[in-house]
């Protein structure tokens, strides 16, 4: 049985989606040649990394199991000291209180919007929005992302959009972002975005699975009766951010914090917004990269090495995703690898 003392190499977790992946998944996760990787093509652009989180209104979908059957949510709840910390639990009972994937754009997503944190609780009954990050694993040399509208945007003229499916209109307001390698990227809840062809990424984000279609004109599902949540547009579409992000205000998003390398081999990602809601780091060893104890996600990106608990010593290479429980302990990877690590 998995003990919250391992390392635990997980295998690909793709739920059906209404958007098409390219393959990037099967093709990352097959370099690591642990025999995690998923059938690649079709609708299965995500990889939903160490998730005790259900698809909405679709559960089990999106929940891991670990590899001696239990799902990742018994197991934790049988022991949530061991898997998530005392001061964790405390704090956040539970729960790991975020959500990992992997994600292969095949084609550009839908513009959407998540709700934030208050909207979730009046309307959803959740204790979480849907702020979100993306660290970019991989992408095409013209890839973009729109984060947030250009100009102020009324009410109406949002609600007439998304009536009659005017997504060139919808478009042309947002700002386009190029985003290469490395790039990591903050999207606070409320803000319309859309993540662009050729990209594969990680993401982080708060743990739910709430999204709010403005767009659905041409994929695979009826957005006028999926996309509000069930509230209604005239409801849903109270959470959109409808003002105007200047570029400086965008610029903040993408900019990770002064001095960022916080120890040696391990670099800060995101900006002080995210703070509230998770942290990213990229881990490159120099000679090694040491991680204190918590309940995480490393997502293997390049290279090969080691990550060593006192409990084991783990060889790893691009293409692994690890879950890491606090009872693993500080650890420290070594060797020639880059990795992303995810955390609350």
């Amino acid at each position: 049985m998995t003990s919250p003392t391992q390392v635990v190499v997980l295998p690909a977790n793709t739920p059906r989606s209404f958007y098409r992946d390219a393959g990037r998944i099967a093709a990352f996760r097959g370099a690591a040649g642990d025999g995690t990787a998923p059938a690649g093509g079709g609708y299965h652009p995500e990889d939903w990394v160490a998730s005790t989180t259900a698809r909405f209104q679709a559960a089990p979908a999106g929940l891991t199991v670990l590899p001696d059957g239990r799902p990742l949510t018994d197991a934790i709840a049988a022991d949530p000291v061991g898997w998530l910390g005392a001061d964790h639990v405390e704090r956040h009972g539970a729960d790991p209180a975020i959500l990992v994937k992997l994600l292969d754009a095949g084609e550009r997503l839908p513009l959407h919007v998540h709700p934030d944190g208050r909207f979730a609780a009046s309307h959803l009954a959740s204790p979480y929005g849907k702020a979100e990050a993306w660290v970019i694993v991989d992408a095409a040399p013209d890839a973009v992302v729109h984060l947030g509208f250009s100009r102020d945007v009324g009410s109406d003229e949002l609600a007439g959009w998304v009536a009659r499916q005017d997504v060139g209109e919808m478009l042309a307001s947002t700002n386009r972002i190029p985003v290469r390698r490395g790039d990591a990227v903050f999207c606070p809840a409320g803000l319309p975005h859309a993540i662009g062809a050729g990209i594969l990424l990680v993401e982080v984000q708060e743990p739910t699975d709430f999204s709010v279609l403005l767009e659905w004109t041409g994929f695979d599902l009826d957005g006028a009766a999926v996309g509000h949540l069930g509230l209604g547009f005239d409801e849903a579409l109270r959470c959109v951010d409808r003002a105007a992000w200047s570029e400086a205000r965008i610029r903040g998003l993408a900019a990770a914090r002064p001095g960022s390398t916080t120890r040696p081999g391990v670099e800060r990602l995101l900006p002080t917004a995210a703070d509230g809601f998770f942290t990213a780091e990229r881990l490159r060893p120099a000679p090694d990269a040491v991680l204190d104890p918590a309940f995480s996600v490393v997502v293997v990106t390049a290279g090969g090495g080691e990550l060593s608990t006192g409990h084991e010593i783990l060889p790893v290479r691009a293409g692994m995703t690890l879950l890491v429980p606090f009872g693993a302990g500080t650890c420290a990877l070594r060797g020639r690898v880059e990795a992303v690590r995810l955390l609350r």
